[in-house]
């Protein structure tokens, strides 16, 4: 029997009876999972884990990967149900079919830029000879793959333009190849470098360029073992990659990693390094007026895992840096390396809003700060002052100001929930902002609002919430079906930005909430702090104290609220659902971190102990033990819908998370709605998807919350079998 038609065979199982989102919808019958017996003590307590083996490489092992054969067929067959996945398709393809573009980076007297046609699996990289020069392709990664799932990640010219660094990302994986062109024939240069993860690309005139890698994992582990020993090495141009030298490691601290920039004028080699996911950094400094065998001498210029350094220029031996040390919202700092005992001067002190970044861009200072998660942005001199704001269109986030000194302009974009990016180039001499790219939209941004509320959480602190909605709707106050999302963690800050999967959605008729939960980014270390370790279930309480505002607020009907994160946002929606099941209509828990006593152990986990703590220390096992999805799911009550969706090739958050949890919610009686598992091939953490892929995904996912939700969305034709199932 072939996957399609057995797929369509067991989509006849799941005809709903009732209104979709009613309590008496029909039970599912889901595939058989093994479950051991296994059962852990852990500081006194018995620990059940019955699901561990789906925590094997699907790759390598065949029960596993029957697992996820007869997981996806059973999704698939319910997801070809939905007429509502139909209708987003072909909204998603029409939202997505437009030409987009990248930032400029200019080098010589070449500009690259990335560009996409509009349904592009995979943007193309371009380069011009001016503003005004003709276009010419220089690397189209669709042409990399057969399924097109092998992406253009990062790339960087030489400061002349004559070659391109470029990073290759295969399926999803967090791994990295490194690979080299001669701009000027489009030829591609037989250096390759392997085993490169989470680096920076920095050249060393056109010489060579320093990057950070990885010992090359032992065989079939490369998407399961713990990374360490991280180090910085350099390569010279036409040599083979065993012929690098090594230019930074620190083999009695292997868990820290290390990575390399360079200021423009080439002086100095800036080295951070880290312990964990934490930006507390160490750094230390080369003089690259070295030679011999003092190259690639190292100065600390900060010792101990204590603030966040973010270099932002060096001139001469004056070192430019933005930090939190001594301002919780950051402040701007300058030292002088040739001083008998250099000193930090503080430049630019903390505001009240938290400094993103600083660039030195020709003879001005641009400053990028976050005022209540939307960008205002700042141009000074060198001596910090005089300030004038540069005007943005609302509230959205602008990112970019990237350049050097001496460079007369710089280029960056500005996007909202309701605005895809437009690309700008700014006159640092005058100050004139001029349009370098913008996109022709199939829809109208002005016929939606976009509204920031705050409201207060369990503890009375008062959180930001984006609202947005489509004008006649907010006018008419009228409650409709909301997606909620949210992340919480890592000092990672949510801002405004376009999505076209959450304008169909708006499309459809729905409200789309950003919550901007503590443990992010958005107000500095003591938001950060206040959604960490023993801190975390503020966050959880914030997120829930929203979908509580919108119900009470009359955004959204108390059977109407669906929930969306991802990564650590996963790992929010799995808590939320345990801890109030009855709030929500539908949950969709993407690539999530499920298993908190066992994170730590594959890939990247052992860095996110900064934010959720040791489960092998007993006050940090009581407080995961506390929360963890996988193993606090109460059996007996009446659950929401959920989709957990993950790919086979998440290097990140490995998929053995959302097996085991997906297991363990279909084991026991949680109500009838469903509780499945999607489960996409050649795919990863969530970088470099194809296009298809995307609208595919997004597609079922739309689809399977608008269901739950009660969404009503005009019918559609059909929509065949994602490649999840194929």
């Amino acid at each position: 029997m072939s996957r399609r038609l057995s797929a369509l065979l067991v989509a006849a199982l799941f005809l709903p009876a009732v209104p979709a989102h009613a309590e008496s919808a029909s039970p599912m019958h889901y595939p058989e999972t093994r479950r051991d017996s296994l059962v852990e003590t852990l500081f006194g307590e018995k620990i059940a884990d019955p699901y561990r083996w789906l925590e094997n490489d699907v790759r390598q092992d065949k029960e596993v990967a029957d697992w996820v054969a007869r997981e996806n067929e059973v999704t698939q067959g319910y997801l070809a149900t939905l007429p509502e996945r139909g209708w987003f398709a072909e909204r998603l393809r029409s939202l997505l079919n437009y030409e987009r573009f990248g930032l400029p980076t200019k080098a010589g007297r070449r500009y690259f830029y990335m560009r996409n046609s509009g349904l592009q699996n995979q943007s193309q990289l371009f380069v011009r000879t001016g503003l005004t020069g003709k276009p010419r392709l220089l690397l189209d990664p669709n042409a990399w793959a057969g399924d097109q799932a092998t992406a253009l990640d990062d790339w960087k010219p030489s400061d002349d333009g004559r070659y391109l660094l470029y990073s290759v990302q295969d399926g999803g994986s967090d791994w990295r190849v490194l690979r080299l062109l001669d701009v000027a024939t489009g030829k591609v240069l037989p250096d390759e470098i392997r085993w490169a993860k989470f680096t920076q690309l920095a050249w060393i005139g056109s010489e060579g360029f320093l990057y950070s890698r990885f010992p090359e994992p032992a065989k079939g582990q490369d998407f399961q073992a713990r990374n360490y020993n991280q180090a910085i090495w350099f390569h010279r141009l036409g040599t083979d990659q065993a012929a690098d030298e090594l230019v930074y490691a620190t083999p009695h601290e292997p868990e820290a990693n290390h990575v390399a920039e360079i200021t423009a004028d080439h002086r100095h080699v800036v080295i951070s390094s880290s312990i964990g996911t934490d930006a507390r950094y160490e750094v230390h400094v080369i003089d690259l007026a070295r030679r011999g065998r003092e190259r690639w001498k190292a100065r600390p210029l900060v010792t101990g895992y204590d603030y966040d350094w973010k270099l932002v220029e060096g001139t001469g031996d004056v070192l430019w840096f933005v930090t939190n040390k001594d301002a919780p919202r950051y402040r701007l700092v300058t030292i002088d390396l040739a001083a008998a005992r250099p000193e930090w001067r503080e430049l630019v002190a903390e505001r009240e809003e938290k400094l993103e970044q600083g660039t030195i861009i020709g003879s001005k200072l641009v400053l990028s700060y976050l005022k209540d998660a939307s960008t205002r942005a700042l141009v000074l001199d060198l001596n910090g002052k005089p300030a004038r704001a540069l005007e943005l269109n609302g509230i959205g986030t602008a990112a970019g100001f990237k350049g050097k000194p001496g460079d007369p302009e710089t280029f960056y974009n500005f996007t909202s929930f309701n605005r895809p990016a437009t690309v700008y180039r700014l006159d640092l001499a005058t100050g004139r902002t001029t349009v370098f790219a913008a996109p022709k939209l199939t829809f109208d941004p002005d016929d939606y609002d976009v509204d920031q509320r705050f409201y207060a959480s369990k503890d009375g602190t008062r959180v930001p919430l984006f609202i947005v909605r489509k004008k006649s709707i907010a006018a008419a106050h009228r409650a409709v079906p909301t997606l909620l999302y949210g992340y919480g963690g890592f000092d990672i800050s949510q801002t405004p930005a376009f999505s076209a999967t959450r304008m169909a959605w708006l499309e459809a008729g729905g409200a789309f909430a950003l919550a901007n939960l503590r443990g992010g980014g958005e107000y500095g270390k003591a938001w950060h702090d206040a959604g960490r370790l023993a801190n975390k279930q503020n966050v959880f309480d914030d997120f829930i104290a929203a979908g509580e505002f919108l119900i009470r607020e009359g955004i959204t009907p108390r059977d109407g609220l669906a929930i969306q994160g991802g990564s650590n946002g996963g790992l929010l929606v799995g808590a939320v659902v345990n801890q109030r099941p009855d709030l929500f209509a539908a949950a969709n828990a993407q690539v999530g971190v499920m298993d908190m006593l066992r994170f730590d152990r594959f890939t990247a986990g052992r860095y996110w102990v900064d934010d959720y703590g040791y489960p092998d220390r007993e006050p940090d096992f009581r407080i995961l033990r506390g929360y963890s999805p996988y193993h606090n799911i109460h059996a007996g009550k009446p659950y929401p819908a959920i989709l957990v969706t993950t790919a086979d090739t998440d290097d990140r958050v490995v998929p053995g998370h959302s097996f085991k949890y997906t297991a363990a919610l279909q084991a026991v009686d949680l109500g009838p709605k469903p509780r499945l598992i999607r489960i996409e091939a050649r795919a990863g953490h969530g970088s470099g998807k194809p296009t298809d892929k995307v609208i595919e995904e997004s597609s079922d996912i739309l689809g399977f919350l608008a269901r739950w939700s009660g969404l009503k969305v005009p019918a559609a034709k059909a929509l065949p079998l994602t490649s999840a199932s194929r």
